[in-house]
Parts: structure tokens; C-alpha cells; sequence
């Protein structure tokens, strides 16, 4: 057993020195100048990160390395372990009282004994942020929701989220951690998922259930129904020990970046700071020469 768990460890590691070797150049340009450059935009959320996507350059930076409670942006990473694992999408899991919100006593519409895909569970836990959906895929894992936790921190270490740590698939426990540099890295490898862009970005969905019911839900972003936005990826995220968060890839400006916001006090802050990154953006790039590069 012993020996197993370490050639597991061991070729984490690698993976994630891999990768790490990749976004060394990135992270030595991190720093408090960058969000402190004449004109940037005045951010309100305690950590923020803006990556350009396609050259890896850093655009904006602010208490990038703060390892801090991530609320639900920990369900991309529950994405990524359901897709990775290859289980059936089509396969029905009835919600159990497992499945109920034992920390924060949120409330949620997927009632104990209702049964629903995995496929729309995955849909609602990205779109609707709904904790008794993303309960449900790891109890319905296999091994359990032990065996999920344990695959998602193995999925990190392979991303070379270093700073990062995951105890449940909801993101209600404050122990799931991370960084912006760690969540930029998440982002990027979810984004090359179309399910997860689909679903992240969808306004809305209805759940048809066996007795003919329909139930509706929309987006925890509201970005995502704005026209002026052409988002790839979104997720949102809130307790009270992470305040309001929001990643997200989007095109901006022709330029395809991912935006991580950590910890904005208000309720409408996170979105404000995304407007007011975006207004930056454009402003810079309407002021540039032709075949001017960030």
C-alpha cells in the first residue's frame, strides 16, 4: 500500500513539475506593481489575477499567492474529476439525505429521493452553483465522496495547483483553498472541457423529472445574459469566510483572458470589478496602434 501511494505521489509530482516549468515565467512577473501600473483599474476584491490566455502574460495582479477559502469555484474542479473518471452522464442518481447541507444549512429544490442524471447534476452544480447537486456526484463516485475528495487533490497536484487543498465537492467547508495563480490554472484546464464551457455559460436549464415536472434554473452569473460580455467559462462563489468570488474566461478586446476575483466584500463588487476590468481593457486597447500586443 505504501509503495503504491508513493509512486502515486511521485508521478503527481512530475506531472505537476511539468506544468510548473510552463507557468515559471508567469509566476516571476506576479507581482503588487502590476495592480499598482498608472491607470489600472481600482479592483475591490482582495485577490485578483487577469491572464492573458493565449501568450500567458500576466495583465493585472493583486495578492495573487493569498491562499484563501474558494466557496463554490471549487465545483469546476468537481467537474473536471466527474469527466476525468469517464462515468456514464445518462446514469440515474437519486439525491439521498447525504446529499443535504450539514454545514451551512443551505436549502436547495432537488428534494431527498428525487432522481436525476448525472448529466443534469453536473449542468446545476456549474450553472446554478446547487450544493446538493455537487454532493451527489461525489457520493455517487466510486468509493464514495472519500474517494472523490482524495481525486480531486490528486488533480490538483497534476495541474500544479500547489496551494491548493480540497475536503468536499461543494465548496461549502472554508477548508477548500487555493490562489489565483492556482485558480488561473483550474480555469484553464476547464475551459478545454466543452461541457463544462457549455454548462458554465448556459443562462438556463430545465430538469424534466420521471413524474413529468419541469423545474428551471438559471445562472448564478449575471454577466453571462449580458450581450456585451462573450464569456467562455463562469463560476461564481460565496460563504462568508471566501466573501463573493468569480472566475471566468472571456474574450476581451480580441484578447482571450481569464479573470479570477477573490473575496470582494459586496454583493454586486465581484461584478463591478469584471465591468470595471473589461472598461480597462477596451480603453487600452482602443488608445494602441494597429497590431499593438498586450
Amino acid at each position: 500500500m505504501g509503495g503504491r501511494l508513493l509512486a502515486l505521489v511521485a508521478g503527481c509530482v512530475l506531472a505537476g513539475n511539468a506544468i510548473s516549468a510552463q507557468q515559471a515565467a508567469i509566476e516571476r512577473r506576479l507581482g503588487p506593481s502590476i495592480a499598482a501600473k498608472a491607470g489600472a483599474p481600482n479592483l475591490k476584491s482582495t485577490s485578483a489575477l487577469v491572464l492573458d490566455q493565449s501568450g500567458q502574460r500576466v495583465l493585472y495582479a493583486k495578492n495573487v499567492d493569498r491562499v484563501v477559502p474558494i466557496a463554490s469555484l471549487t465545483k469546476l474542479m468537481t467537474a473536471l474529476v466527474v469527466l476525468d473518471s469517464g462515468l456514464p452522464l445518462d446514469e440515474p442518481i437519486t439525491i439521498s439525505k447525504d446529499d443535504r447541507d450539514g454545514l451551512k444549512g443551505t436549502r436547495s429544490r432537488l428534494a431527498v429521493g428525487m432522481t436525476v442524471t448525472r448529466d443534469d447534476l453536473l449542468r446545476l452544480a456549474l450553472m446554478a452553483s446547487e450544493n446538493r447537486a455537487a454532493a451527489a456526484l461525489a457520493r455517487a463516485y466510486p468509493g464514495g465522496t472519500p474517494a472523490f475528495v482524495a481525486a480531486m487533490n490528486r488533480k490538483a497536484a497534476e495541474l500544479g495547483m500547489w496551494h491548493s487543498r480540497f475536503v468536499d465537492g461543494t465548496g461549502l467547508s472554508n477548508g477548500n483553498v487555493s490562489n489565483a495563480q492556482d485558480l488561473s490554472r483550474l480555469v484553464g484546464a476547464a475551459h478545454r472541457h466543452p461541457l463544462i464551457r457549455e454548462y458554465t455559460t448556459d443562462t438556463q436549464h430545465t430538469v424534466r423529472l420521471a413524474n413529468g415536472r419541469k423545474m428551471q434554473f438559471s445562472n448564478s452569473n449575471r454577466l453571462v445574459r449580458n450581450s456585451g460580455w462573450e464569456i467562455g467559462l463562469s463560476k461564481t462563489g460565496y460563504i462568508s469566510e471566501a466573501g463573493r468570488c468569480l472566475v471566468m474566461q472571456a474574450q476581451i478586446a480580441a484578447t482571450p483572458v481569464i479573470i479570477v476575483l477573490l473575496d470582494s466584500w459586496g454583493y454586486l463588487t465581484r461584478i463591478g470589478d469584471a465591468n470595471r476590468i473589461k472598461k480597462w481593457m477596451e480603453s487600452r486597447s482602443s488608445h494602441q496602434p494597429a497590431g499593438y500586443a498586450w
